[in-house]
């Protein structure tokens, strides 16, 4: 499929898959015909797109995305301890979900305070 194709099937900006493409998180190939410089990306880049989501909304930043899928590319695995990458990826995003839940516990109390009838006081 084409960049515009993709952009609206994923609701993506052709800007921002375009940068995606540029830190490796995504690929396209060149077009059939040889007479344009368009270029074709395949099914399997929504579902890629669909992850990198994922990934920011657990707090992950698209240059530990390029990293991470940069190193278990490369053709040298041992000078990247990918193990030791993914766990601290792993408490970052169980730290915030500690922190995600307090917070919604506060606001499930702010709210039940809210849907108490007021404390009156003497007359």
């Amino acid at each position: 499929m084409r960049i515009g194709e993709l952009a609206r099937r994923s609701g993506l900006s052709r800007d921002t898959l375009r940068f995606y493409e540029r830190q490796g998180l995504i690929a396209s190939a060149p077009g059939a015909e040889a007479t344009n410089s368009y270029r074709d990306y395949p099914e399997e880049a929504l579902i890629a797109l669909e992850q990198i989501a994922d990934a920011q909304a657990a707090g992950m930043s698209i240059a530990d995305l390029a990293i991470l899928l940069g190193q278990l590319e490369a053709a040298d695995p041992d000078s990247f301890d990918g193990e030791a990458f993914l766990q601290e990826r792993i408490e970052e995003v169980e730290a915030r979900i500690e922190r995600a839940e307090r917070f919604l516990d506060s606001l499930r109390q702010a709210k039940a305070a809210l849907a108490a009838p007021p404390v009156r006081r003497g007359p």
